[in-house]
C-alpha cells in the first residue's frame, strides 16, 4: 500500500470541501431559477471521489450515473466548467447540452455522467475490455447507485465481466436509498456485494464515510485486477444529506438518521485528523476553505458571464456517416 502522507490528508480535504462548496453553491443557484432541469447533489458521498484521486492511476477511466459532479471535478472538470454546465452555457464541460447529469472530460478519461439507471454499467465494462484489448494495465472504475443493481445489465456485465476477466471494478455507492425506497425494502439482500458470489466475483463491502478505508480497498481491487484477476465488487456504504435530487424532500427517512449520519460527514473527520495528527492547525484549514470559497465564487461569475450556445449548436458535435445508406435526401 502506498504510504499515507501528510499531503494525503491535504488533499482530501482541499478536494471534499471543493467538491461540497461546489454543490452547495448549485444547490443554491437552483432555488433562484439559475440553473434547470435535474440536479442530483453528492453532498455526504465526497470520501469517495477523494479515495479514488488518491488510489487510483489518471490513466484509469472512469464512468458513473447520473450523481456525477464530485467525480468529475476530482478528475480535472474545473468549477468554472462545471458550473458554466449546470448553466447551460457554452464554456460548460459539454458545452452547455448535457447539464448535470452529463458531465464529461475526455482529458482526464472522465467518460460520463449517465441519465439511465443502470446505463452505464456495460459501458464500464467495455473501457475495461478496450484496456485489456489494447495490453495495458489500466483498471475500469464503473459507479453505480445501489438502485442499478436491480436491472438487468448489471447482471449480463457481472456474467461478461467475470467470463472475460476484464479489469473493472464495481464500485456499488450504497446511499440507502433508490431514490426514496431504502435497501431494506427493496430487494432480499441487504449486503450488496454479494450479488457478485453468483458470478465467482471477488467482493466485500466498506465504511466510505472517511476516505482512508476506500482508499486501501481500493489499492486492493486495483492490484487485482492489474494482475489479469479481475473483476472486482465493492460496496461503498455511504449517505447522501440531501434528497435524490433537489426535487425530493426525503421524507421517507427520519430526522434522528439524518443526524446520525451527519456525525459521521467526512470532511469534519478529515478536518479532526489533520489537527490531530498536526498537519495542518486552524489557521490552515481556514486558508484552505477561503481559497475554496474564492474558486466558487469565480465559478459562479464565469458561469453568469458565458453566453448561451447558439441555435446552430444544435447541428454541431453529432455523429454523421456521410455514405449511410439508408436516409435519402
Amino acid at each position: 500500500m502506498a504510504k499515507i502522507t501528510k499531503g494525503t490528508y491535504i488533499e482530501w480535504y482541499r478536494l471534499m470541501l471543493r467538491i461540497r462548496r461546489f454543490e452547495e453553491k448549485a444547490a443554491q443557484m437552483y432555488a433562484q431559477q439559475k440553473i434547470r432541469g435535474f440536479l442530483h447533489l453528492y453532498i455526504g458521498q465526497e470520501a469517495i471521489a477523494a479515495a479514488v484521486d488518491s488510489a487510483c492511476e489518471v490513466s484509469d477511466p472512469i464512468i458513473t450515473a447520473y450523481r456525477d459532479h464530485g467525480l468529475a471535478l476530482m478528475r480535472g472538470v474545473t468549477m468554472n466548467e462545471g458550473m458554466a454546465e449546470l448553466y447551460g452555457k457554452v464554456t460548460g464541460c459539454t458545452k452547455g447540452k448535457g447539464g448535470s447529469m452529463h458531465f464529461f472530460h475526455v482529458d482526464g478519461r472522465f467518460y460520463g455522467g449517465h441519465g439511465i439507471v443502470g446505463g452505464q454499467i456495460p459501458l464500464g465494462a467495455g473501457l475495461a475490455f478496450a484496456e485489456k484489448y489494447k495490453e495495458n494495465k489500466n483498471v475500469s472504475l464503473t459507479f453505480l447507485g445501489d438502485g442499478a443493481i436491480k436491472q438487468g445489465s448489471w447482471h449480463e456485465t457481472l456474467n461478461m465481466a467475470a467470463l472475460w476477466k476484464l479489469p473493472v471494478i464495481f464500485l456499488i455507492e450504497n446511499n440507502h436509498y433508490a431514490m426514496g425506497t431504502s435497501v431494506e425494502r427493496s430487494g432480499p439482500v441487504k449486503d450488496l456485494h454479494h450479488m457478485a458470489c453468483a458470478y465467482d466475483i471477488t467482493h466485500e463491502a466498506v465504511d466510505a464515510m472517511h476516505p482512508l478505508p476506500v482508499h486501501k480497498a481500493l489499492e486492493k481491487a486495483l492490484k487485482q485486477c492489474r494482475a489479469g484477476k479481475g473483476p472486482y465488487v465493492l460496496e461503498l456504504k455511504t449517505y447522501r444529506y440531501k434528497g435524490h435530487s433537489m426535487s425530493d424532500p426525503a421524507k421517507y427517512r427520519t430526522r434522528e438518521e439524518l443526524e446520525a449520519y451527519r456525525k459521521k460527514d467526512p470532511i469534519p473527520g478529515v478536518a479532526h485528523d489533520l489537527l490531530e495528527k498536526g498537519y495542518l492547525d486552524e489557521a490552515g484549514l481556514k486558508k484552505i476553505q477561503d481559497e475554496v470559497k474564492r474558486e466558487v465564487e469565480e465559478a459562479v461569475a464565469f458561469a453568469e458571464s458565458s453566453p448561451f450556445p447558439s441555435a446552430d449548436a444544435l447541428y454541431e458535435d453529432i455523429y454523421v456517416q456521410a455514405d449511410y445508406p439508408f436516409i435519402k435526401d
